[in-house]
């Protein structure tokens, strides 16, 4: 019988039915087309939950949640450059398809076509430092340059910045959703999701329309980030940032996973340096991610990337050196800072403005802290 996708979409929304399970029935010869059709007792034998059997039943009299989003997927398809790729179609990213649970179907919205071209996904953490920010700017740009697609996950700090530096290029780049492909999260990033679409990128998840954010979602969404690439760019990481998951996940999927290092003291370093000890690789410019990938680019290429350089702290007079030695990557008040270097407030708030200005130190408001 030919396999129709809304099979597949009643399929992989049954509770308490995740992608290996839907794989294991695979497997076990039943496509979705067969499950949706067969009887109680083979739903009981295949070892489906009573929630699943019985949302399956309604589905058979044409109501129930299954139906509602099977109706919800036809309406959102109806909408321009929307796909939907079951893991049976032709159009499924082959990467992907190779790693241990692929999503049994993709909500696709933009060129389908970037799917298919390499990728490289940079990751790193939501409250990123000013010079995280520039670093994901700088290395997305130089990889899209030469000739990569940047995927990343859409969310503030380095995802933003990475899909960013690719939009302000012109170049595509690819978001994957840890909400449903209509549900735009953080709600602050509709303008550059808007653009990922205006410059050839695309949109991409495994949740059906209208899946709002669920914490639990997020995590699973990393393994499609590093399946659908390369390799891994983690550029800032916290020791249980979430980061740290798609880079695993990567290595377990035996991808190349690549860590930019940081200050010794900077919390926002301390999960790429585990990283680098469990095994990630060094990089300090973009030229050692090309010597590892840039193989598999061949007819890819766009143009040479140009090196990306460690940031060069400006000069500074042996006063404004002591006190930003003195300050940390927490933010220290005024009343602790003085505590700390002796010196008076007055002359403080004069270091204080230099430093600002020259971009190594910012004022929040909670405090000062180094960037």
């Amino acid at each position: 019988m030919q396999s129709d996708p809304m099979d597949w979409v009643a399929v992989a929304a049954l509770p308490r039915v995740g992608a290996t399970a839907f794989l294991r029935l695979l497997e076990s010869g039943w496509p979705p087309h067969r499950i949706v059709r067969a009887s109680e007792d083979e739903w009981q034998w295949l070892g489906l939950n009573l929630l699943a059997r019985q949302n399956l039943q309604a589905l058979k009299h044409g109501r129930g949640p299954l139906k509602e989003i099977q109706l919800n997927v036809r309406d959102w398809l109806k909408q321009p450059d929307t796909h939907l790729l079951t893991l049976d179609n032709d159009h499924y990213p082959a990467l992907l398809k190779t790693i241990a649970d692929p999503p049994p179907l993709l909500y696709v919205r933009g060129a389908l076509d970037q799917l298919h071209l390499p990728q490289i996904a940079m990751v790193g953490s939501r409250s990123a430092s000013r010079a995280g920010v520039q670093h994901a700017s700088e290395f997305s740009a130089a990889l899209t340059r030469a000739g990569f697609i940047v995927t990343s996950g859409m969310a503030h700090g380095i995802d933003g910045a990475a899909h960013q530096a690719a939009v302000n290029l012109n170049r595509p780049t690819i978001a994957v959703f840890g909400t449903g492909p209509d549900v735009l999260y953080p709600a602050r990033h509709r303008i550059l999701a808007s653009q990922i679409l205006e410059t050839g990128g695309a949109w991409v998840s495994e949740l059906p329309p209208g899946t709002s954010p669920l914490g639990h979602n997020f995590p699973r969404r990393n393994r499609i980030i590093s399946g659908l690439s390369a390799g891994v760019l983690v550029v800032e990481a916290a020791p249980r940032s979430g980061s740290l998951i798609t880079a695993r996940q990567a290595l377990e999927q035996g991808r190349e996973v690549f860590a930019l290092p940081g200050a010794l003291n900077n919390p926002l370093s301390q999960g790429c340096h585990k990283l680098i000890r469990e095994g990630g690789q060094l990089v300090s410019s973009v030229d050692h991610i090309l010597e590892q990938l840039a193989p598999m680019l061949g007819a890819y290429a766009v143009e040479d990337a140009p090196a990306v350089e460690p940031t060069v702290l400006p000069e500074l007079s042996t006063q404004e050196n002591n006190l930003l030695q003195a300050l940390g990557f927490e933010h220290v008040s005024m009343d602790q800072l003085v505590a700390l270097t002796g010196i008076s407030v007055a002359d403080l708030n004069v270091l204080l403005i230099s430093l600002e200005l020259k971009g190594v130190l910012e004022n929040s408001g909670d405090g000062y802290c180094r960037i």
